[in-house]
């Protein structure tokens, strides 16, 4: 409970400064894609590298791996498509209406005209993007969550001796939140609300982590006579959302990013390369988890196929 404990306030530091990040930082538009482009490859090999495999332990069932990694998948996909929360660039102030200086009387006419164009709809539909954004990354972060904690159960089952139990879990996580800070400050700056504001729904959005822990235990002891199920199902879920966030980051770049394509290539293959070396910090290897797994749970509830 103390490493989930430490895991929980570095997430949430790490959402934090992404929500400084741009104060503190000169951002480019350059830097930002590479920078997703590394944790989206560190996010996609622990998909397919780690939670994949952890989850088939579990099931014994490719269909049911495969079915469950596919619900995740959809659910990730649609919150994006419906909530539009997933967007990684550096944030822009909204403009401003009234502006003083040296020939500056003309474009501030022009910015009149423009500000009375803003209709009331306008300024509702700004509103409704970023609370949609915001629900979005909640539940992106509270998914977070519960994958953080069944990374770790799992590796606690299995009897694994090094003290960083779902590390690969929650590096994904940590690297990964202050693009989600961006995001939700990027709509917020572009809605005109206030640095303050923006911090402050930052921080409540970085709580879901924990709430997601939570959330997992519960469902844990509730389920704890199908314990394998519930932790494969929570396991290939995480994989398919994690599939989906990370392929969201990916694609654009072959429509978009042609000019970098060597150097957000070598940032990809260096986040699969990292994701790939996190499996050293395991002591046994994925052929001998089911060792260590109560093989009568499994066959009692028909997980064999």
């Amino acid at each position: 409970m103390i490493l989930l404990t430490v895991y929980c306030a570095l997430i949430i530091l790490a959402s934090l400064v992404g929500g400084w990040l741009p104060l503190l930082v000169r951002l480019t538009h350059t830097r930002v894609q590479l920078a997703t482009s590394f944790v989206a490859g560190l996010m996609l090999g622990v998909g397919v590298l780690h939670l994949a495999p952890h989850a088939w332990e579990q099931f014994h069932s490719a269909d049911l791996t495969m079915g469950w990694m596919l619900g995740g998948f959809l659910t990730m996909f649609l919150a994006q498509r419906y909530l539009h929360f997933h967007h990684h660039d550096v944030p822009e102030e909204a403009p401003e209406t009234h502006r003083h200086g040296e020939g500056e009387a003309s474009a501030g006419h022009k910015q009149g005209e423009q500000s009375r164009e803003l209709t009331l709809a306008d300024k509702s539909a700004r509103h409704l993007s970023w609370m949609g954004a915001a629900f979005g990354l909640t539940l992106h972060t509270l998914l977070d969550g519960v994958a953080l904690a069944a990374s770790v159960e799992l590796d606690r089952r299995v009897g694994y001796t090094h003290s960083l139990l779902g590390f690969g879990t929650f590096l994904v996580i940590f690297l990964h939140k202050p693009f989600d800070a961006l995001a939700v400050g990027t709509l917020l700056a572009v809605g005109g609300t206030s640095r303050s504001l923006r911090h402050w729904v930052n921080g409540l959005l970085a709580l879901a982590n924990p709430a997601g822990l939570l959330l997992f235990y519960l469902g844990a002891g509730r389920f704890s006579q199908a314990a394998p199920h519930f932790l494969g199902a929570v396991l290939a879920f995480a994989a398919g959302t994690f599939l989906s966030i990370a392929t969201s980051d990916l694609l654009p770049e072959l429509q978009f990013h042609a000019h970098d394509r060597g150097k957000l290539s070598m940032a990809l293959l260096a986040g699969v390369g990292v994701s790939a070396l996190i499996g050293g910090l395991e002591t046994t290897g994925h052929g001998h988890h089911t060792e260590a797994q109560p093989l009568e749970n499994r066959i009692e509830h028909g997980t064999n196929k």
